[in-house]
């Protein structure tokens, strides 16, 4: 009765609970909805794993390159950036793609699908639109342009999806900056459908529009090369690249293939990433000494469920023994008083250790290679007492030494964060004012008089005018 008076009746505790019901499965569908949405890339990062498969074929990855003729000068460009390294095959054809928005574009993706279903390759690497920007002068009205962005991200969509087939790993370069503002101004809305469909389909997008830009963000023919010295990148049509530019271009590309690849290598670790015989295969030291533990292990049982006692010096995997606990003196000679001398016996304890930590703390040495040594570190603390580390910095992926961190290196900071090196006192870049001629001078008194400049096109070579 209580609950009739307050309208909390049989039907509308029925109507409650098909409320509560409803709302529950409209957050559950809402969940599910979420979870079917998600993008490809956040799924293959939530789940972990390399980008690039761990166990190539022959243990080389081979490499494909798709796309029009700046994908032509990118091929010349990666070529001589991989001619040295082993592990890593360019195929020095080019699948030939002009453009994604053509009449025959169709016919030439199914080709394509049908060549790419039984190629053996790793990786592909794509880099076409140059010529789809004429697609984008018929677009007026804002109609066409959602029909053209549609239409092209689904032509993107079929390309990305057929090379990803077989397991294999695709990296898309995109369009770089270019001269006339109309062009460049659609490389960006190029750029924009690429981008979205690799993030979308897991593709490794690599920006060569910002990759280019000079110090302004604008257009520049020249630029830094990948050494640092000022080149020119860019061909006379605003588009192209010139030799210089197409080594840099291959060098934002070969940064990302490589980083990937070493850390597709270091998953082999793993006992998941490879079955028994693929892991004796690529890591035989790390099998042999698995073996030698467990053979270490069940001597060790074999002794203790005999009654027997197992050995003090019972050796351990990589010839290391247990070390026994060492008492030694030492006499020591000592000025005493009055000039005297006193001899002071030290006693030295020597901690017994056992055979794991000696294999730990030993270094491994090896008959392909000589043993690495380490940087030593030197640094003051408060009382007088000097601090000395030993440490050993990591050796790059073309095993050479790197004695500065990667982000301090002059490449790094001129070609990845852009900035420009600080000169060198007195050289023709070196704008600092006054100059140190000029003030050494004042600081003399002015007794000395300031430097000769040399007038050019006098018609004399050695003339010179006072300032």
């Amino acid at each position: 009765m209580l609950l009739r008076r307050r309208g909390f009746g049989a039907t509308g505790l029925a109507q409650g609970t098909t409320d509560v019901t409803r709302a529950l499965f409209a957050l559950a569908l809402c969940a599910l909805l979420m979870v079917r949405a998600m993008p490809a890339s956040a799924q293959e990062q939530g789940l972990g794993g390399s980008f690039i498969t761990p166990f190539p074929t022959n243990d080389v990855y081979q490499v494909q390159i798709v796309g029009d003729w700046l994908a032509e000068g990118l091929l010349g460009g990666l070529t001589d950036a991989f001619n040295a390294g082993p592990g890593v095959a360019i195929s020095r054809k080019r699948y030939e793609l002009v453009g994604l928005m053509r009449n025959s574009t169709p016919g030439e993706l199914a080709a394509l699908e049908q060549t790419f279903a039984n190629d053996p390759s790793h990786i592909a690497i794509v880099m076409v639109g140059a010529q789809d920007r004429y697609s984008l002068n018929r677009q007026r009205s804002s109609e066409n342009n959602e029909q053209w962005r549609s239409e092209y991200g689904a032509r993107v969509d079929r390309l990305m999806k057929l090379l990803k087939k077989n397991n294999r790993a695709v990296y898309w370069v995109g369009l770089p900056n270019m001269r006339r503002w109309q062009d460049n101004e659609r490389a960006q809305r190029i750029n924009d459908v690429i981008r979205e469909r690799a993030y979308l389909n897991g593709v490794r997008y690599i920006d060569a529009f910002a990759s280019f830009l000079d110090e302004s963000g604008g257009y520049s023919d020249w630029g830094p090369d990948v050494t640092g010295k000022s080149r020119r990148l860019r061909d006379k049509d605003g588009i192209h690249f010139t030799q210089a530019g197409y080594l840099k271009l291959a060098h934002f590309v070969e940064r990302e293939l490589k980083r990937d690849i070493a850390q597709a290598r270091a998953e082999r670790s793993i006992p998941l990433a490879g079955d028994s015989a693929e892991q004796s295969r690529v890591n035989p030291d790390k099998v042999r000494l698995r073996e030698e533990t467990a053979r270490a292990e069940a001597q060790a049982k074999a002794a203790k469920g005999g009654g027997g006692v197992a050995p003090v010096n019972a050796a351990a995997p990589g010839g290391a023994r247990d070390q026994k606990l060492e008492t030694s003196k030492v006499d020591i000679r000592v000025p005493g008083p009055e000039g005297t001398e006193q001899v002071v016996t030290v006693e030295i304890v020597r901690p017994a250790i056992s055979a794991s930590v000696v294999a730990l703390v030993t270094r491994k040495q090896s008959n392909d290679k000589e043993a690495q040594m380490g940087d030593v570190l030197v640094d003051q603390i408060p009382g007088g007492l000097t601090v000395m580390s030993s440490i050993v910095p990591p050796r790059g992926l073309d095993g050479s030494r790197r004695r500065m961190s990667p982000t301090q290196s002059p490449y790094f900071r001129v070609l990845e964060k852009g900035e420009r090196l600080a000169p060198k006192p007195g050289r023709a870049d070196d704008f600092t004012w006054p100059r140190p001629q000029l003030a050494a001078t004042a600081a003399n008194g002015g007794s000395e008089p300031p430097p000769m400049a040399v007038v050019p096109g006098d018609g004399s070579t050695g003339s010179a005018k006072r300032r």
